[in-house]
């Protein structure tokens, strides 16, 4: 049988420590903590630094929530489970930093369990991270690619990491746009057929990986000098990843038709970000630069 209560405690470990670790990084301020109570069964804590010396908002938050049915954006997939009751819990986090040398980024590791009627609970776990840069280096991408594939090594392998970064380049796009969001990383939903005990320990995997894939980066690019046409353009670049998670990002819409705290919700949100009509950037620019990273690409046999 499923173990939630072994999900829920690694998932309220995980946010303490990602939250010690980037506090540490920062070292100019700390996160401050909301804790909520959702009105129809469960809540959270939602952590937000803001103003830091490296992250000019970074927000990590946990949830352990239920409902009696589940919303639209749980069942488009999964129609045979519209109605049912379910239970969900998470730890979602997203870091803007302040220096647009040092990418953007997202983590997000779930369980989910729903009740059909007359039927045994179906579980399943979901999560991933990817990366949003604006100046991107060849070996930040290596880095974070190897991490996600070293990651994948006792889960399949090859195999899985391919099949996980597909999904991570598919799920992170913006149709509207013709580009991702970033250079990707890992996604994966509906994880249940390799078991409780296997999917767990993948999940774990996932979330322990992300520090390990982030903070060598961040070690290396949070000193890069960088002036306001670096500063403009990173806010600029902001604006796609509002578009992306307010008009595609499941979480965003489970959270919102599931009557979850709007303001741990939207968190993800950067705190300053530009839009400008018809804009585009000189060609070969460094700006210009960005739109080749902006589509799938095998990143570890390209730039190995």
């Amino acid at each position: 049988m499923p173990d939630i209560a072994a999900v829920q405690s690694y998932l309220r470990s995980l946010q303490d420590r990602i939250c010690t670790a980037i506090a540490d990084v920062d070292g100019g301020t700390r996160f401050e903590e909301d804790a909520w109570i959702r009105a129809e069964g469960g809540g959270g804590r939602s952590r937000v630094l803001k103003n830091g010396a490296v992250f000019e908002q970074a927000g990590v938050g946990y949830s352990e929530v239920a409902g009696a049915t589940l919303p639209p954006s749980a069942t488009a997939h999964r129609p045979e489970l519209a109605g049912a009751p379910w239970r969900a819990c998470g730890v979602s986090l997203v870091f803007h930093p302040r220096n647009p040398y040092l990418p953007t980024t997202h983590a997000n590791v779930r369980y989910f369990e729903a009740r059909p009627e007359g039927r045994a609970p179906i579980w399943w776990f979901g999560g991933g991270f990817d990366l949003t840069p604006f100046y991107p280096f060849d070996d930040d991408v290596l880095h974070w690619h190897r991490v996600a594939r070293d990651l994948c090594e006792p889960f399949g392998g090859q195999a899985r990491y391919d099949a996980h970064k597909r999904w991570c380049d598919e799920y992170f796009f913006l149709r509207h746009r013709g580009e991702t969001r970033g250079v990707g990383g890992l996604f994966f939903d509906d994880l249940a057929e390799d078991g409780f005990e296997s999917s767990f320990a993948y999940q774990r995997a996932v979330g322990d990986g992300f520090l390990d894939a982030y903070l060598p980066i961040v070690g290396r690019r949070r000193d890069t000098p960088y002036g306001e046409r670096e500063r403009e353009f990173q806010l600029y670049r902001r604006g796609r990843y509002v578009e992306f998670n307010l008009v595609y990002d499941r979480g965003t819409l489970f959270g919102l038709q599931s009557g979850g705290r709007t303001e741990s919700i939207l968190m993800s949100l950067p705190p300053r970000v530009r839009f400008e009509y018809a804009w585009t950037p000189e060609p070969g620019s460094a700006e210009a630069r960005l739109a080749d990273y902006l589509r799938p690409r095998d990143w570890l046999g390209e730039l190995a």
